[in-house]
């Protein structure tokens, strides 16, 4: 064979071969720090100790859902290494807990952090290194700003529209409305105060009587609700976490108090507030909810319903199932995995954050039906609708149409 010949066949074969091979290099593995062939780490900050400590149980629900899916093979062949730390509500020391996760553990993104006050505290550090902070457990309005802050995403429906909901229903039902607000003082309680105001409009200044706050190092909040109902109000909105809101209720009922109640929805736990304060002092409170209630029959037989009490009975038989936040985590975790999985090989950061802005009418097992977990390069808001509920007996029941959870919705 000449020269040339043994050339035109060595050339041809090395086509065949990049031919063969083309496939396997262009979906060639990437990965940024904290994501290898066989391992995903995940950062979690969440309040196991202090003031809202009710919370913590979203992050060892995470936790155990992520065992779930590591005994299932994983995500694409790859185990979650969760790594979860306590910040005790304090965000100073949501900060220092950041740090540890991205520059000595490393991990590839934090998911699923607890309250706007920590989140706040780190929102610009994670942009600036560029590290997902991913479905952020708290409905502040500013985790929807991908132009400011494209590596924040929030989670939760929008507090601030919440807020507004509730500002319509009583602009219905009670016109006349002597509006007492009780509201944690950060950014947290005024996102919400501001979207009531906005709600009622030009009559805010004449129906609220009084605007409170406290702050979350407070041992107690009775002095403020006695001073609400010396103010002859006829509606409570009270914008408080699990600790304080028992607090409200059980106080509310000893003065005997008994204004239209307004509960913002991050704080309507059944096992964690309603049962501690007293059944028979939380009738007829009124919220909104996205997610079923595990207490409520009509979702008995549901197969996402069917899909959490086997959670609980083979993964997690500590989580309580009256706990609406179990429920919370559970459905968190999903949304995290799915992200995951439209990744497939290719682990960068700027990935996640690109699939995490591109969930298409995806479904985690237990939202309520018809709302569905939609994003957009422009739009970082998942959760975009809730009902309308009210507590009677022993449990929430839902009533009213699904409404819109966006501002001006």
């Amino acid at each position: 064979m000449s020269f040339v010949a043994r050339r035109l066949v060595a050339f041809s074969t090395a086509i065949i071969v990049l031919a063969a091979s083309g496939g396997s290099a262009l979906s060639q593995k990437k990965y940024d720090a904290g994501a290898t062939d066989t391992e995903i780490k995940i950062g979690n900050i969440m309040p196991y100790s202090g003031p809202a400590s009710a919370y913590g149980i979203t992050g060892r629900t995470e936790a155990a859902y992520f065992r779930k899916i590591n005994g299932e093979g994983g995500i694409n062949g790859r185990k979650i290494t969760f790594i979860s730390y306590d910040d005790g509500y304090s965000p100073p020391k949501a900060v220092e807990q950041a740090r540890r996760l991205v520059e000595s553990d490393e991990v590839f993104l934090i998911f699923g952090s607890l309250g706007t006050p920590s989140n706040t505290a780190i929102q610009k550090y994670m942009n600036a290194k560029k590290v997902p902070q991913l479905f952020v457990q708290t409905g502040a309005t500013k985790w929807n700003d991908p132009q400011n802050f494209p590596w924040t995403i929030g989670w939760s429906p929008n507090s601030q529209n919440e807020a507004l909901i509730y500002a319509r229903f009583i602009l219905k039902e009670k016109p006349n409305a002597k509006i007492a607000v009780l509201y944690q003082n950060d950014d947290y309680g005024k996102d919400y105060l501001k979207g009531l105001k906005d709600g009622l409009g030009a009559k805010a200044a004449s129906m609220i009587v009084a605007e409170d706050a406290y702050e979350v190092a407070e041992p107690t909040i009775d002095s403020h609700v006695v001073k609400m109902k010396s103010l002859n109000a006829d509606v409570f909105v009270d914008i408080t976490t699990p600790k304080f809101t028992a607090q409200a209720i059980r106080k509310a009922a000893e003065i005997g108090w008994k204004p239209l109640h307004v509960l913002n929805s991050v704080s309507t736990s059944i096992g964690a507030v309603i049962r501690p304060a007293g059944f028979e002092n939380a009738q007829g409170i009124i919220s909104v909810t996205h997610l079923m209630d595990a207490l409520d029959p009509q979702w008995k037989d549901d197969p996402g319903m069917k899909a959490f009490d086997d959670f609980l009975a083979d993964v997690f038989p500590q989580g309580n199932r009256a706990d609406s936040l179990v429920m919370t985590g559970f459905n968190m975790a999903q949304t995290l995995v799915q992200v995951l999985k439209q990744c497939g090989d290719n682990l960068t950061r700027e990935n996640v954050m690109k699939q995490a802005a591109n969930l298409k009418d995806f479904r985690t097992t237990n939202l309520l039906p018809g709302i569905k977990i939609n994003t957009s390069p422009i739009n970082f808001a998942p959760i975009k609708q809730v009902q309308l509920r009210r507590f009677k007996g022993d449990r929430w029941e839902l009533f009213g149409p699904t409404l819109s959870s966006e501002i001006g919705g």
